[in-house]
């Protein structure tokens, strides 16, 4: 086999390696790592014609702006941007090299629409296609074009002009990376770029396997650090070697792929780890109030006993002084008795129902933080949205898997919970499709609790199908509504059994 065989025959090899490793590491991003914002959204309306959006330049770019035809198909949505006065990528911080246009979907997702070539005079175009037709758009400065989230540094965000056609949704909440995850920690990152000999692909790569390697990818990722490392030192080959830009492009862009992967991958075992030291921290402080509660119940107990002694030591000495007052000192602390041993039991069921809504009220705000959850009198009732499946599907998105993963963690901290999953649609479609549409999704999450760790016998699921609508089927935001997945948390330690 000749050079250039071997050349793509090892890249083909690497493409599928990492399409594997980014398929099993699609894991969400730390909080610690994160910061929110708000953006104005736009649902632009299929088969409508062309419409325009103007672009305004942030504190970070306040010179540039920009302006996006955007046309809604049905197979996507079609954006062509034109951006002007951008500012070097570098002069943002050392660590930016390129510009990257995202879409925020109205649930918070963010979807890479591809990198933007600045020319020397800072402008730019870049042509994209949308899956979906309601998302804002937002441009950042970003170390290497194949990020998977945005980075906090945002240089322009869309709005709206007088003639925009489609429907505005003004609050759009989404996350954003923090500068921190891709600055090298104690070496700021400086390059002197000279385009005209090395492509900005090689650069990217060089700064993603920095970046990686500075949040710790050799200790947290090691094989696939060690694959980013191998593809950059075939890009350097390429560029030493002078075997053609379209070659160092590719191992560039296979290093960049490598590179993010292992930096994700960090943080997400970071995180993990983190989340196990305070998992521990709390089982250790709950087995220390269960013991110190234990004792506090002996010691009153132990208290309780001496006062009884005490009073049968009165009686025998009432009896010994006179026969006539035995009768009234026995009554008296037979009366005694019964109210301390009342009392005991009052206070004793007043101790069960307090720990009982407090485990309550916790659970309630462990489960909200994942999913909107409320409590009724079949119990925690937690809401899946129906966009966390495939439309018309029951196939559980990536996001819906994390989430649950969580909640599955969150169930199995407190056990003697029971789980009842159930499936519900709108009125679209016939009530058997709807029945078995609910079916499936109720089992899709059923089956992915169970393989968290769930115990089989506690988990139970069942389609709905069209019935208890929860808001009018007659408008689009009612059948939003409509279209759910509930799972009801009950059980005695809770206050509640699933009946």
């Amino acid at each position: 086999m000749n050079f250039q065989g071997k050349f793509f025959l090892t890249v083909a090899l690497l493409c599928l390696g990492a399409a594997s490793i980014r398929a099993q590491n699609k894991v969400p991003v730390p909080e610690a790592d994160v910061v929110s914002k708000s953006i104005k959204a736009v649902g632009y309306e299929v088969g409508g014609g062309s419409t325009k959006v103007i672009f305004i330049g942030t504190s970070a770019a306040p010179n540039a702006s920009g302006e996006a035809k955007v046309d809604a198909k049905s197979s996507g949505t079609n954006i062509e941007l034109k951006v002007s006065g951008m500012p070097v990528a570098t002069t943002l911080g050392a660590e930016f090299l390129t510009y990257v246009l995202w879409t925020i979907s109205p649930d918070g997702s963010t979807s890479n629409q591809g990198e933007i070539p600045i020319d020397k005079n800072g402008n730019g175009k870049l042509n994209a296609t949308a899956q979906t037709q309601t998302f804002a758009m937002i441009i950042t400065a970003e170390p290497y074009s194949l990020v998977e989230l945005p980075s906090e540094i945002i240089v322009l965000e869309n709005d709206t002009k007088k003639n925009t056609k489609g429907k505005i949704y003004p609050d759009n909440n989404f996350k954003l990376m923090k500068r921190s995850q891709y600055a090298k920690q104690g070496n700021p990152l400086a390059l002197t770029m000279d385009l005209k000999k090395v492509p900005l692909d090689m650069y990217e790569a060089r700064n993603a396997v920095e970046i990686a390697k500075s949040r710790g990818a050799e200790q947290y990722a090691p094989d696939i650090f060690a694959k980013a490392q191998s593809s950059l030192q075939m890009a350097e080959n390429a560029l030493t070697s002078d075997s053609g830009k379209s070659q160092i492009v590719t191992l560039s862009r296979q290093t960049i792929q490598f590179a993010e992967d292992a930096r994700a991958l960090t943080a997400e075992r970071i995180e993990a780890a983190r989340i196990q030291k305070e998992k521990e921290a709390a089982a250790a402080a709950a087995a220390a109030k269960a013991k110190a509660e234990a004792d506090a119940q002996a010691a009153a107990e132990a208290q309780r006993q001496a006062e009884l002694n005490a009073a049968k030591e009165a009686q025998m000495q009432a009896e010994a002084e006179a026969a006539a007052a035995k009768a009234k000192a026995e009554a008296d602390a037979q009366a005694a008795a019964l109210r301390a041993r009342e009392q005991a039991a009052k206070e004793a069921a007043e101790r069960a129902q307090a720990q009982t809504a407090a485990l309550r009220a916790q659970l309630l705000q462990q489960l909200n933080a994942v999913l909107q959850t409320t409590d009724t009198p079949r119990g925690l009732v937690v809401n899946m949205a129906d966009v966390l499946f495939q439309t018309g599907q029951y196939q559980l998105s990536t996001d819906a898997q994390l989430k649950l993963a969580k909640l599955s963690g969150i169930i199995q901290a407190h056990p003697g919970l029971n789980l009842a999953i159930e499936g519900y649609t709108d009125n679209t479609g016939t009530p058997e499709f709807n029945l078995k549409l609910s079916q499936q999704r109720a089992d899709a999450v059923r089956t992915f609790l169970i393989s968290q760790g769930l115990t089989p016998n506690t988990v139970t699921s069942q389609g709905m199908g069209q019935a208890d609508p929860v808001a009018d089927n007659n408008t689009a935001a009612g059948r939003k509504l409509n279209r759910r997945v509930e799972i009801i948390v009950s059980g005695q330690v809770i206050g509640t059994k699933l009946g």
